[in-house]
């Protein structure tokens, strides 16, 4: 059974856990908590339980993954109505995972970590796949993987499905089977959890909310404190906070991070007009 005590990691402590040892439910409750901070962690945990336990006889009935799986897809996307919220794709409510279970509402890798949970918890090993541009699922079958799109009722998708997709999203250029591999390969828990903040970075930003843009990109530093472009996206939204000593400090360290990244020199001439120091030739 899972733990009716559920309670959410510290921020300060994630950076030090390896991707095996950060939990991902926990951690985008975490994550959900500085929106909503009166969240109930324990709540969301019994909802999740209450999923698997309705599945689980069934489940267990079934002799293969693939039938499994579909089952839970049936009762999750069909009988309980979690859907992909095409209407509003870009509402932040869509990463919050509390309103991902109260509006059964979500983007692709909310829904992704909903669906993850709920068939670990039934023994099933599926995992998420950073896929580009929409975040899908994987489960390990006899003849290779079954890949799913929870954004649309975790429908299997055909190989030739996926190169498309994935041609969209790099330039035009078809991948061959090593490369197509690689973008299937599952993707470790930070990495899943730093995507939810990567979008909700970018919805803030469109918004203009530069405090909540702030707070994203500070969050996943706290996952992954070498992660360059999190400082600049800091940086960046100190500097319409006005928090400009953040700011100078963000764009020195994103310089000494990436010194030839193609922005750098838009950085640096952000940090001169700071009144930062001039960076010294060598």
């Amino acid at each position: 059974m899972s733990d009716t005590r559920l309670t959410l990691p510290i921020w300060d402590e994630l950076a030090s856990l390896s991707d095996d040892a950060l939990p991902l439910l926990p951690t985008a409750l975490l994550i959900a908590s500085d929106e909503y901070p009166e969240l109930d962690p324990a709540a969301y945990d019994r909802m999740l339980q209450s999923h698997a336990d309705h599945l689980r006889v069934e489940v267990e009935a079934t002799g293969e993954w693939p039938l499994k799986i579909a089952a839970i897809n049936h009762h999750l996307f069909n009988e309980l109505g979690y859907s992909g919220n095409n209407d509003e794709y870009y509402d932040p409510r869509n990463s919050y995972l509390n309103e991902v279970f109260e509006r059964r509402l979500g983007n692709p890798i909310s829904l992704a970590l909903v669906q993850i949970e709920v068939a670990r918890r039934l023994g099933l090993p599926l995992e998420g796949i950073s896929f580009p541009g929409h975040f899908l699922v994987r489960l390990p079958v006899e003849d290779g993987v079954l890949i799913m799109d929870p954004f649309n009722g975790g429908r299997p998708l055909s190989v030739d499905e996926l190169r498309e997709r994935a041609r969209s999203n790099l330039g035009g250029e078809t991948p061959d089977d090593t490369v197509l591999a690689q973008i299937l390969d599952p993707a470790p828990h930070r990495a899943i959890l730093m995507r939810m903040l990567r979008n909700l970075h970018g919805v803030y930003v469109e918004r203009g909310e530069w405090d909540r843009a702030a707070r994203s990109a500070d969050r996943i530093l706290k996952l992954a404190p070498k992660q360059a472009d999190a400082v600049r996206d800091r940086g960046l939204a100190y500097l319409e906070l006005k928090h400009l000593a953040g700011a100078r400090a963000d764009f020195s360290t994103y310089l000494k991070m990436e010194p030839e990244a193609a922005d750098a020199g838009s950085v640096r001439d952000r940090l001169i007009e700071l009144g930062g120091e001039r960076p010294r030739l060598h």
